[in-house]
């Protein structure tokens, strides 16, 4: 068995192990286990940035070159930022949906292909590392966002038909929620703006021009779009609750076609087959 084998099959563990815990100290508000899925989840996250720089040290560049390495990468950027973010707000609740997240992302990294090819000339560049950064951290806030976004509709729902489940007494205040919205939106809409520049910068030093209206570079902006209508209504207009989480969940929607629709369904200059030299 690989050494990589051996990572991803302990952060796997490290993963599910904290989604169990979390969802069990949702359910019965014992604080202990939450501790322990944050150690656990800290500690998979931990094993995973060994992985990286392994395989890094290994292929000579930054391991995101497939579906397999983006998909093990938003994982643990989904992980690390939802812990900077607990720091402040300690919400199982978060916890349980981040976690469980992430083990459906390695999941599907898990059975994607893992075949490593030469590295493209396209993607020897240092900007390469810069645009992948920012792309993923900002998906990991708007992902954020978006579960902030469908705990406070499942909560706004409950409240004005007064029909209250379980889960009504679990999740935070609506006002936590919201606040949780607009964080992750006010760390999300800058790093996704700074994936843009950097990719337009990194286009126009390997073709010679900014913008091409590739597939993906279209649903980028479409995207960038909707969260900078989102980010305008709550500065200028003063849009909070129900439609900010309404407008989260549809730019999250947008972003998850951007990441994985264009890639995977539409041809252009930006799909894997593409970026690893194949017609």
């Amino acid at each position: 068995m690989s050494t990589h084998t051996i990572l991803f099959k302990i952060i796997l563990i490290c993963y599910l192990v904290a989604t169990v815990l979390y969802l069990i100290q949702v359910v019965g508000r014992k604080d202990k286990l939450g501790q322990i899925a944050r150690f656990s989840l800290l500690g998979g996250a931990l094993v995973q940035l060994v992985g990286f720089i392994i395989e890094f040290i290994q292929v000579g560049h930054t391991p995101v070159t497939n579906l397999h390495q983006s998909l093990s990468f938003s994982a643990w950027c989904l992980v690390a930022l939802f812990l900077f973010f607990d720091l402040r707000y300690r919400l199982s609740v978060m916890g349980a949906f981040t976690s469980a997240l992430a083990v459906i992302t390695m999941f599907g990294s898990g059975i994607a292909p893992r075949a490593v090819e030469p590295l493209s000339p396209i993607l020897n560049s240092w900007w390469f590392p810069l645009h992948v950064s920012f792309a993923f951290l900002g998906y990991a806030a708007f992902a954020l966002a978006f579960g902030a976004g469908v705990m406070y509709l499942l909560q706004d729902r409950m409240l004005k038909s007064k029909h209250f489940s379980g889960l009504y007494y679990r999740l935070p205040s609506l006002d936590t929620l919201d606040s949780i919205n607009y964080r992750a939106l006010s760390y999300g809409f800058p790093l996704m703006t700074l994936c843009i520049i950097t990719g337009a910068a990194w286009a126009e030093s390997v073709w010679g021009t900014y913008w091409s209206w590739d597939p993906k570079e279209t649903w980028a902006l479409m995207t960038w779009f909707v969260y900078a209508a989102l980010l305008h209504g709550r500065l200028s207009i003063g849009w909070r609750g129900r439609r900010a989480a309404i407008f989260a969940i549809i730019g999250f929607g947008c972003l998850l076609f951007t990441f994985l629709g264009v890639n995977l369904l539409l041809n252009g200059m930006h799909t894997f087959d593409a970026l690893n030299g194949h017609p």
